[in-house]
């Protein structure tokens, strides 16, 4: 059976677009650090695969890699899939009835309209659009900032942004054909609903460079609306393949007969998937 890598992509989209790179405003993670991976938590991740073959050559197991991106300093990923639209909802709610409440006091000469009304608009927040070129789902949301709360003014630079999406892995692991990418839908809603996976062709030893194409958004003011722009940068990361015979976990030798202590009846063995030798 293949076994499941995961590759943690974690992104400071604040940084990353204000450099507009993700050279050292990306920080990757994987779970083979046992194993011979380099680099934990760097941009310079270079992920270990182990292979293994039979006693014959061919390969034993091939592996599957899963990328999860996620935004450092961002509202967490693990919150409701309907955590924004529910916190939109819940401040057009109060505004309106903050605005009732100012309707029915027309006469009360102590108010500060003035103060209501900035009030008012602080809970009623800002709603950002999307454009075409946008994936995901964004359009009508609203600004909140990593509490949850509503963000009223969007040039202050306090709020949370979308989480970064990989839209293709592509480079030298994958024109050699040791990987092979793909994206996949799945009922999994910490990804929206879609991830990214290969799997890995652990029969070739040697380390190969690939890319992930990753797309951040960035949020501008055109005229009175105020939009998430896509912007699309590139990750470079690395696999370095090993292989090593298929051992018998037991014994750390290969394949085969597994020792029994003998007794005064005689002597016996549990049959492996191979010739080896055993003693008694």
């Amino acid at each position: 059976m293949a076994q499941q890598l995961a590759i943690i992509v974690l992104v400071d989209i604040g940084n990353a677009l204000k450099a507009n790179s993700l050279q050292d405003n990306t920080y990757l993670f994987d779970n083979m650090k046992l194993h011979g991976s380099e680099g934990q938590g760097t941009g310079d991740l270079v992920t270990s695969i182990h292979g293994a073959y039979w006693r014959d050559g061919s390969q034993a197991t091939e592996q599957v890699l899963n990328w999860l991106p996620y935004s450092l300093g961002s509202i967490p990923p693990t919150v409701p899939r309907g955590y924004e639209a529910d916190r939109a909802r819940q401040s057009d709610s109060q505004a309106l009835a903050e605005l009732d409440a100012l309707t029915a006091k027309p006469g009360d000469t102590g108010a500060d309209p003035a103060a209501d009304l900035k009030k008012i608009r602080k809970a009623v927040g800002t709603r950002v659009k999307t454009t075409r070129r946008t994936k995901g789902r964004l359009s009508g949301q609203k600004l909140l900032d990593v509490t949850g709360e509503v963000v009223t003014d969007a040039t202050a630079g306090a709020f949370s942004y979308p989480g970064p999406v990989i839209t293709d892995i592509y480079g030298q692991a994958v024109d050699e054909k040791i990987m092979y990418p793909a994206e996949y839908g799945s009922p999994d809603l910490v990804t929206d609903g879609w991830y990214w996976s290969a799997t890995v062709d652990s029969s070739r030893p040697g380390t190969y460079a690939y890319t992930m194409r990753i797309q951040l958004h960035k949020l501008v003011q055109r005229g009175s609306e105020t939009l998430w722009e896509p912007v699309n940068m590139t990750c470079e990361s690395k696999l370095k393949v090993t292989t090593e015979p298929k051992r018998n976990g037991f014994t750390g030798a290969g394949l085969g007969q597994l020792p029994i202590e003998s007794s005064s009846r005689g002597s016996g063995f549990a049959q492996g998937s191979g010739p080896q030798e055993a003693t008694a």
